[in-house]
């Protein structure tokens, strides 16, 4: 089986601290154009489809669009999740090299986003939304449904994504690193059941899967290895995935040799299997999981969520810029107070990059 998805993480750092995740808290250069360029001709060669620049906070690195013009160039569908701390600051240099641009929402209230977040970042996911679809932008609002959570769901999709015809993006919370947790039963009923309205989209797998305890060493769903590409600022193939990372291989402008060594046969063996992966739920493995699992229930049922989301982000959507152009965005007045952090901006600069 060929990998279908890269998650490139172009650095660790993060200029928001949140609460479900622990990368922001580990040390990090930033990626060397050089390497990229050689490791996305070896993406190209193992017939990798996705490129998800991710992070940390992808827009920290000052040279993702042109990572992502490179990207682009050879043919890659790209993808880049943002807290939108940056995002109007560098919103004209990334237009029209993201396919799938996704903004972080935890809650519509301010003060519990920011919150979450660790950081007063509420004002600018709500600039950056405007600044968007100025641009003729259609990112995605990508919301982690929680437990405390969920009752935030008719408030974001009626005042903020609906309105302007934004798909929400409900992703269940997975738990890792003793972060995140589990989700009660009335809550992923509740998550399946707003899923039918429009622009919306949740992979009724990923609920399926929680449902049956999660990943079966004895019997496994997860692909990790076979389908997803990691690697990390270091410029090293992390195996089998980022959350486990049992073991790192420096690249070194080998990748596509080192696709096909032993050891990365060893862990493509051995994928699902480890007694860590028992329970997991981690979607971001389990998405191209489903979509290459053929013979099992979840392919199926991740296909017409799937199908939807496609025919809405790259029809629909795509037709009502060319139709309108650019728009103005409809979103209410937020009033709280402020949360006691600062906004990240200084993060921008003053990062090592990986030579």
């Amino acid at each position: 089986m060929r990998p279908v998805l890269c998650n490139y993480y172009v650095t660790y750092r993060c200029n928001a601290t949140c609460s479900f995740c622990d990368i922001w808290e580990r040390p990090s250069p930033l990626v060397d154009l050089a390497d990229v360029t050689q490791n996305l001709d070896d993406l190209r060669r193992l017939g990798v489809r996705v490129i998800d620049f991710t992070g940390g906070e992808p827009l920290l690195h000052p040279q993702l669009p042109d990572l992502l013009a490179l990207a682009k160039e050879r043919g890659f569908l790209t993808t880049v999740t943002t807290n939108g701390l940056l995002y109007p600051k560098r919103a004209k240099q990334l237009a029209g090299l993201v396919d799938l641009l996704h903004f972080s929402i935890d809650s519509s209230v301010p003060e519990e986003h920011n919150a979450s977040r660790g950081v007063r970042c509420f004002d600018k996911l709500m600039a950056s939304i405007e600044t968007a679809l100025a641009l003729g932008e259609h990112p995605d609002l990508l919301f982690t449904v929680t437990n405390d959570n969920v009752h935030r769901l008719p408030e974001i999709y009626e005042h903020i994504s609906y309105p302007n015809r934004l798909l929400l993006i409900l992703n269940p919370l997975f738990a890792y690193n003793d972060l995140g947790g589990t989700l009660r039963a009335e809550v992923m009923q509740t998550m399946q059941a707003f899923a039918r309205k429009p622009y919306t989209y949740l992979n009724p797998a990923f609920l399926s899967l929680r449902q049956a305890g999660g990943n079966d060493p004895a019997a496994p769903v997860c692909k990790a290895v076979s389908t997803s590409v990691v690697i990390s600022p270091f410029n090293e193939l992390v195996l089998p995935c980022y959350h486990l990372g049992l073991e790192t291989l420096p690249i070194n402008g080998g990748l596509y040799d080192l696709w096909h060594s032993d050891a990365v046969a060893h862990h493509r063996a051995m994928e699902g299997r480890h007694a860590a992966c028992a329970g997991c739920t981690i979607n971001c493995y389990f998405e191209p999981s489903f979509a290459t699992s053929p013979g099992t229930p979840y392919f199926w049922q991740s296909l017409p969520s799937k199908v939807r989301y496609g025919w809405t982000k790259f029809l629909v959507q795509r037709l009502r810029t060319k139709v309108r152009g650019p728009r103005t965005a409809q979103l209410p007045d937020f009033d709280g107070p402020a949360f006691p952090a600062g906004d990240g901006a200084s993060e921008m600069i003053d990062l090592p990059v990986l030579r």
